[in-house]
């Protein structure tokens, strides 16, 4: 049953592009990659490629994944930080309840990496969850701390500051400036401070380590500033124009990425300046969308699928490894997909798999369970 409703204060397109988030991680990559084998589509065959994370530096649309939704975590900020002041709560209570969510959020990284304190192997403590666990942290401080005019002067602190320690202090044995797996700061950094929770990246630099995860306050602080520009700026203006504004900003910052790529590259696991740009201006121009077509046009029926994994992210996200729903969907479909032929067998697959996890998301949605931290 779709029970959107427009007359809900909730952006349901915030929900929906977070569920449109999460779904390229339930299955969505191998849903294009079916449709590709099927149909030798050359525009199916490159979006399948995209698929992948870049090697190092570059930027493929799974590289979006993880940006898009701290940017979103960042422009839900000033409408919860907002809400929990206007019932009444303290700066005690937020500061606790900021504390808490981190330290869960790290938790259930480590519960994701299924680490195993005793066992050699299994100590990568970094993860997805406890980098939006911090950098949400850090921009929430900032948000609470300081004001408006401010959170400007930290977002572009962070990128030049950040820039300018990457590039000018060099790592032992290597030149300033050296942006390689070998060479890079911040992989010095991690293989200094962590080397026993990096299984990854032979072992060079850890994707989600201790310096790198400062530039990603400032994603969460971009979806900050979007979040006050739809809440408070600029209220004489329709939600149409904001919207459109919201579009034009994001097509500048993909330009100020690109220009920054020339001296600091684009790449994803050093989580550089130019990145949180051009990651930022894909964000802002699919939240526009979003935005627009949910929000502004109404036309909200087609993202009820999308809604359901987005007010559930945080369980969509956990309950594939911790539940094994590819277990469950093997014990439902798996003689299905046995006997399909073979050129439609990848795109049933991932058919089945995401219809499995949507039906259980979809209870949840029903039963009104939600995993909030």
């Amino acid at each position: 049953m779709n029970t959107l409703s427009s007359g809900s204060s909730r952006l349901v397109s915030l929900d929906a592009l977070r569920g449109f988030d999460m779904f390229w991680i339930m299955g969505g990559g191998l849903f294009i990659a079916g449709l590709a084998q099927l149909t030798g589509w050359a525009p199916l065959e490159w979006f399948a490629a995209q698929q992948e994370h870049a090697e190092w530096h570059g930027f493929h649309f799974e590289d979006l994944i993880f940006p898009l939704f701290l940017f979103m975590a960042g422009v839900s900020m000033p409408f919860s930080i907002l809400k929990r002041q206007a019932r009444g709560d303290s700066m005690k209570d937020i500061y606790y309840h900021l504390v808490r969510r981190t330290v869960v959020l790290i938790l259930l990284g480590m519960l994701y990496n299924r680490v195993q304190i005793f066992e050699p192997g299994h100590y990568r403590l970094s993860s997805v969850l406890s980098r939006i666990a911090l950098g949400s942290f850090f921009a929430s401080l900032i948000v609470l701390n300081s004001k408006k005019v401010w959170h400007y002067v930290w977002f572009a602190g962070i990128l030049l500051g950040y820039w300018a320690v990457s590039a000018l202090i060099p790592a032992p044995g290597h030149a300033a400036g050296d942006f390689s797996r070998e060479g890079c700061l911040a992989g010095y950094i991690d293989r200094l401070l962590i080397p026993w929770s990096m299984p990854l990246e032979n072992g060079l630099i850890e994707p989600e380590g201790i310096l790198s995860t400062i530039p990603s306050v400032a994603t969460a602080l971009l979806g900050v500033l979007t979040g006050h520009f739809l809440k408070t700026d600029f209220q004489q203006w329709s939600k149409l124009k904001k919207g459109i504004v919201m579009t034009m900003a994001g097509v500048v910052f993909l330009l100020l990425g690109i220009l920054w790529n020339e001296v600091f590259p684009i790449n994803k696991k050093l989580w550089t300046s130019s990145f949180v740009l051009f990651a930022g201006g894909w964000s802002l121009i699919l939240f526009s969308v979003f935005y627009l077509v949910i929000d502004v046009w109404e036309y909200r029926s087609w993202a009820f699928f999308f809604v359901v994994i987005g007010m559930n992210s945080i369980l969509s996200y956990l309950m594939q490894p911790a539940l094994c729903m590819w277990c469950v969907r093997d014990f439902f479909f798996r003689g299905i997909i046995n006997h399909t032929p073979e050129n439609l067998k990848t795109l049933v697959d991932a058919i089945t798999y995401i219809a499995t996890c949507w039906s259980f998301l979809y209870f949840c949605y029903r039963k009104k369970i939600f995993l909030k931290v």
